[in-house]
């Protein structure tokens, strides 16, 4: 995939292009049918298909108080939208001189005079220039003034009423429902960090655990305990992850992330490592004392071994 981080980079030859526009935040099933119908489009006429995409929310510039956090980071969406098989991806600084451009002033300077276009692909929703003054009606009135075609794609409703959208998937893990978001999103929800030096109160009873550094990428889904995957140098492997601040002891910091590794031993201080949550399994609790945790903890891996698929740990003769 050929990627811009600016319209500044696309090269004076680019195009002609089939291109789609929108935040993309999370890339999820909605996202995806835009995006094979983009690809088919494009194939069909012959242009470069490409998504038009923001380095951040609008809303972080226009209304930061309003923005939402961000389901993946714009390398994530890099990496995903990649994996679609789109042939070209330009990423805009969404600043405020962009967003005074007028939607007449949008389609000249960037759609026609940078992309080259020969097809625009949005929802019958779409808004875009100034203020969100620009309809898909105007859109298409400039495009038979340009010489551009514009099709409408509806959106993707898996219960027949609610359309997918980031938002859904936000309010989902925000609730630890990581099993519904993954259907919605159509992989995993997940998140990405480096593994740093903790507390090591998991090694000391007998579980370790990688903790992770509070820089994560990736939306954090709710406190709680989960059935993971965790994925470090290529390598994928079943996982028990905690997430909060374990209140059976003081001074956690909130919003903790960490993984058990289920029958392995590594060092992976300094390394990356990329969760995905499969199944919640409990609420974080408070435990009287430390030998409560340790029977919760042993009864959590049994619980994550079966969700996982993972054989049961043998009990150890005396």
């Amino acid at each position: 995939m050929q990627f811009y981080s600016s319209l500044e980079a696309v090269p004076a030859n680019f195009g002609p292009s089939a291109v789609t526009i929108g935040k993309f935040d999370g890339v999820h099933a909605g996202h995806r049918r835009v995006l094979t119908e983009l690809r088919s489009a494009a194939e069909q006429a012959g242009l470069v298909s490409t998504v038009l995409t923001f380095d951040r929310h609008p809303l972080a510039l226009l209304r930061p108080e309003l923005c939402p956090p961000s389901l993946t980071t714009n390398a994530q969406k890099r990496e995903i939208l990649e994996s679609t098989g789109i042939d070209a991806t330009v990423m805009i600084e969404f600043t405020e001189s962009f967003s005074l451009q007028t939607p007449e002033e949008f389609v000249e300077n960037v759609l026609v005079g940078i992309l080259h276009v020969g097809l625009v692909l949005v929802g019958p929703d779409f808004r875009f220039g100034r203020q969100g003054l620009g309809t898909v009606d105007l859109l298409a009135g400039l495009g038979a003034q340009h010489g551009f075609e514009v099709r409408t794609i509806g959106a993707v409703q898996p219960d027949g009423e609610r359309s997918i959208s980031s938002t859904w998937i936000r309010e989902l893990l925000a609730k630890g429902r990581v099993g519904e978001a993954a259907e919605l999103l159509e992989r995993r929800p997940s998140v990405r960090g480096i593994v740093v030096r903790g507390e090591q109160r998991g090694r000391q009873l007998g579980y370790p655990t990688a903790n992770l550094s509070s820089d994560l990428e990736g939306l954090v889904p709710a406190d709680g305990v989960y059935a993971a995957l965790a994925t470090v140098d290529g390598r994928t492997m079943p996982a028990a992850a905690s997430i909060g601040n374990n209140p059976t002891f003081v001074g956690v910091p909130d919003k903790q992330v960490e993984a058990h590794l289920l029958d392995e031993t590594l060092d992976l201080y300094g390394k990356t490592v990329e969760l995905s949550f499969v199944q919640y399994i409990r609420d974080m609790a408070k435990f009287d004392n430390v030998e409560a945790l340790v029977a919760q903890m042993s009864d959590d891996e049994a619980k994550v071994r079966e969700v996982l698929g993972v054989p049961q740990k043998r009990a150890v003769s005396r």
